[in-house]
């Protein structure tokens, strides 16, 4: 039936074919594999391309391993240009995780960028080569890497023309079953759970295997001594036949015995029967795992060719091997080797003696180095050796973590690692390979990240270079643990302790950057003196000064010192270039440094370099908490500037990569404040207060420096929802908080032109807290930031009062790039002039605030000045020829001069 959907003419009402899931889930032996390979079959006959793979136990801890059996033949046979042609830009990204490149070294893609990669890889495939059927069989041993993908790409197989069929045994890893059940139930399914034969089923198969009709008495106990498991019953049948034997009653004698030999135990006894040479090569076979080429069998098992083949064809006639047709024989054009069935080699490999399976795994591991195989396919094996403190090993498993962290598996990495440190590594390697470890952790365990540095600080040999690196993942991991203080005082340690002039600039130049996050630093007015002494001296000749000089350049915005300061800084921060996948320094930096082009009304500045940072992000395959930000910053941008159409497509672009990062993040917190801002310009207040609620549960810091504080953006919605006393409450909370940290300028986070508004049924003190908004904003000098101090005073003042306030707010606004802002100050002035009885000027004001607010995409603030102008023309005498229904203002802007009538009554 699904087949049959798939492969029928597409769906009139949808335009194309029907894809879908399909799980089978059964104990081993049961006929998972028998209901694949007739899928695949059926799927071949269709005309469909069939992409096929199978989990193997011994190589479930190598990254992708499912992946590459499921695309390598189809890449194989392409070639490599064609393979670059089809990839495009992915091709970096995914080259290594496919098998298709060797890892080249550079910013590893995180694991989302991978599985991004892959779903862009099945979607193209899918158009190009529809339909598309893939099918994994032994989905229980699918390593993690092609799990954690299959589980995301799942979700939205019915969007193309592809049917993914899967098998599994639920009592083999309980949690891999759990996750595949679970996948089922999100896609609207269920896994179909396959039942042993009914003892009329086995009946039919004894039947169509020996050729001959049974008798009921043969099939009644062939039923019962197999319990109707399909592989018992056909390996039954087969030794009945192989004996010449008729499957009568007469014969149910040798039944037992025959039984007894086909099961797990059974066939290794008759594999001994067959000779040592036999035994050796079914051992090397279990130890290297499926689609393996007979001359690597050949040579683990230390036989010669001829003691090879001759085994070889032992095993495949006692039906223990069999000659694969889908696998890929490492790195050989001839036929590669699998078990029957997997019930056989588990139970080959688990009868092999422990020390023996040591040592083959240790001479598997040798091969495949002494091949050119490379260090994953050693590692593999080196995983199940015993710890020998053998350097040799500790490398080749620190090459494997190094391949497997730049193909975008980090966790291999750690495994990988892990065994490394029990080797254990030579002391003066110790420190260097608990920083590799540490780097893995840092993306998704910041908490095992500070272990493992803090681990490699104290290893009795760690290099300056190192060492200096080690400080800086440090600081990192423990300023994303909520350890700021802890981050903060590690490179002032280091920076007194070093003897490095340019380690110790590194240091102060991380110093300076933590210790602007910390919402309880001390003596921040000096931290700034000494920033702009040491600024005035630097040129921005390598990164440690460029990041210094971004710092000076986002210290000068928040204190509100004018903009020409901030701007020469943020120039010579960015004369030599900027990298923004960059591990070594991050990316903290350049954000700050885009940032402060936008608050200095160079917008078109600061989204080239957002704009940049997205495309870098993407080319490495960083898909994760940058992007997330980088897209969350971009629609800030756009924000900022009036075009709210653009900025909240970005900011949920934003949103919604960052949802797809493991844990809470601080990306999901800058989206939802910045989505909550823009939703707000857009009139839509319901939508922002479920935002608020998501941003609320995500329990934001009270204050940040990288962006404005995301609980103003809260205080905007209780303002606009008319929860004065509340915002004030919240709004002065977040006052105290940002003055402390130096943050005055309203530029940078309007708290302190909210708490005004929010002040306004108390007007001496609302006009107070404007005014010194205002001020801040003079002294900072951008047009946007004057016009909106402006603005706001003017929505606090008398009407005669508010008339040139306002004149001059439209003024600075129109030479600034906030045309949101313009839009709202050209309607309250013309709303102002419509009270004042000055009707042609206001209808001048209110239509082209209206025609600005259309084109910011603030339609509800467009509908308001609509009616807001009919109904005063109206009442007026005039008739215009405009007809709109009421709509009431946003209650975050009363209108200028209502201040005034509300004090007098």
């Amino acid at each position: 039936m699904a087949l049959a959907e798939l492969c029928g003419p597409p769906q009139e009402s949808l335009g194309a074919r029907e894809g879908g899931l399909l799980l089978f889930a059964g104990s081993a032996g049961v006929g998972k594999t028998a209901v694949l390979g007739e899928a695949r079959r059926r799927a071949a006959a269709h005309g469909c391309m069939v992409l096929w793979a199978r989990g193997c136990q011994q190589r479930a801890c190598t990254p992708f391993h499912v992946v590459r059996e499921l695309f390598q033949p189809f890449f194989a046979a392409v070639g490599e240009a064609e393979a670059r042609t089809m990839l495009g830009c992915w091709f970096d990204i995914l080259g290594s995780a496919l098998g298709l490149t060797l890892p080249e070294a550079g910013p590893p893609p995180d694991p989302q960028g991978v599985q991004d990669g892959l779903d862009w890889v099945v979607t193209h495939l899918s158009a190009r080569r529809a339909p598309v059927v893939l099918v994994v069989d032994d989905a229980h041993w699918a390593d993690g890497e092609s799990l954690d993908w299959l589980a995301g790409f799942v979700a939205r197989v019915d969007e193309l023309p592809m049917l993914v069929i899967l098998a599994y045994r639920p009592d083999e890893r309980p949690a891999v079953s759990s996750r595949l059940r679970e996948l089922a139930a999100r896609h609207g399914s269920r896994p179909y759970d396959l039942a042993p034969l009914t003892e009329e089923a086995a009946g039919l198969l004894l039947s169509e295997w020996l050729g001959v009709e049974v008798d009921e008495a043969f099939r009644r106990e062939c039923w019962a001594l197999t319990a109707g498991n399909p592989f018992e019953t056909i390996e039954l049948a087969a030794a009945f036949r192989e004996r010449s034997l008729t499957p009568d009653a007469e014969q149910i004698c040798h039944l037992r015995s025959l039984a007894a030999r086909i099961k797990g135990t059974g066939f290794v006894e008759s594999i001994r029967r067959l000779g040592p040479a036999a035994v050796r090569f079914t051992w090397a076979a279990a130890v290297l795992g499926t689609g393996t080429s007979p001359q690597l069998v050949a040579d683990v098992a230390a036989l010669a060719p001829l003691e090879a083949r001759d085994a070889a064809e032992q095993l495949c006639r006692a039906r223990v091997l069999t000659t694969a047709t889908d696998g890929l024989a490492q790195g050989s054009a001839e036929d590669s080797l699998e078990f029957r069935h997997p019930l056989i080699a588990t139970a080959v490999y688990q009868a092999i003696p422990a020390a023996m399976r040591v040592a083959l795994h240790g001479r598997a591991a040798q091969l495949a180095l002494d091949a050119g195989h490379g260090a994953t396919a050693a590692a593999r094996h080196l995983l199940e050796t015993h710890p020998d403190g053998d350097p040799a090993t500790v490398q080749c498993l620190r090459d494997a973590a190094r391949e497997a962290l730049l193909s975008g598996a980090p966790d291999a990495a750690r495994r990988f690692l892990a065994r490394a440190l029990r080797e254990p590594p030579p002391p003066e390697i110790q420190a260097a390979i608990l920083f590799e470890f540490g780097r893995c952790d840092l993306p998704t365990d910041p908490a095992a990240a500070v272990r493992r540095l803090t681990a490699a600080l104290a290893a009795p040999q760690c290099d300056p270079a190192l060492r200096e690196a080690v400080v800086y993942r440090l600081a990192q991991a423990l300023a994303h643990n909520d350890r700021l203080p802890d981050a903060v005082d590690l490179v002032a340690a280091e920076a007194r302790r070093t003897n490095s002039p340019a380690t110790r600039l590194r240091m102060r130049a991380e110093h300076l950057l933590w210790d602007r996050f910390r919402v309880d630093a001390e003596d921040v007015h000096g931290r700034s003196r000494r920033l702009a002494r040491l600024a005035e001296r630097l040129d921005g000749r390598h990164r440690a000064e460029q990041h210094i000089l971004g710092l000076r350049a986002a210290d000068a915005v928040m204190r509100a010192e004018p903009v020409d300061v901030a701007l020469t800084y943020a120039d010579k921060a960015l004369a030599p270039g900027i990298a923004w996948a960059d591990e070594d320094w991050g990316f903290e930096v350049p954000v700050i440094v885009a940032l402060v082009y936008m608050m200095c009304d160079q917008p078109a500045r600061a989204e080239e370099l957002f704009t940049q940072a997205i495309t870098e992000f993407e080319r490495h395959g960083w898909r994760g908490s940058p992007l997330s930000l980088a897209h969350t910053l971009l629609g800030y941008v756009y924000y900022r500037t009036g075009r709210l159409d653009q900025a909240e497509d970005c900011v949920r672009a934003g949103q919604n990569l960052a949802d797809r990062v493991s844990g809470q993040v601080p990306a999901q917190r800058y989206a939802a404040g910045c989505l909550l801002q823009v939703l707000l310009a857009r009139g839509r207040i319901d939508e922002a207060q479920a935002v608020a609620a998501q941003l609320t549960k995500a329990q934001p810091r009270s204050a940040t420096g990288v962006l404005p504080d995301m609980q103003a953006a809260l205080g905007q919605l209780l303002l606009a929802s008319g929860q004065t006393t509340q915002a004030e409450t919240l709004l002065s909370q977040i006052g105290r908080t940002l003055e402390d940290l130096g943050m005055h300028n309203p530029a940078w986070c309007r708290w302190q032109l909210d708490l005004a508004l929010a002040r306004a049924a108390h007007p001496d003190r609302a006009r107070t807290t404007a005014q010194t908004a205002l001020a801040r904003a003079r002294a900072f000098g951008t047009p946007s930031a004057i016009g909106r101090a402006l603005h706001v005073t003017a929505q606090l003042s008398d009407d005669d009062q508010a008339q040139p306030l306002l004149a001059a707010a439209i003024d600075h606004l129109e030479r600034s790039p906030a045309r949101y802002e313009l839009a709202c100050a050209l309607i309250d002035h013309g709303g102002l002039l419509l009270r004042a009885g000055r009707l042609p000027e206001a209808a001048q004001q209110m239509t082209s605030g209206i025609e600005t607010a259309t084109g910011c995409g603030a339609d509800h603030l467009a509908e308001h000045a609509r009616t807001t102008l009919t109904n005063g023309l109206t009442h007026a005498g005039h008739y215009p020829h405009v007809t709109t229904a009421p709509v009431s203002p946003p209650a975050s802007r009363p209108s200028p001069g209502s201040r005034r009538g509300r004090s007098q009554e």
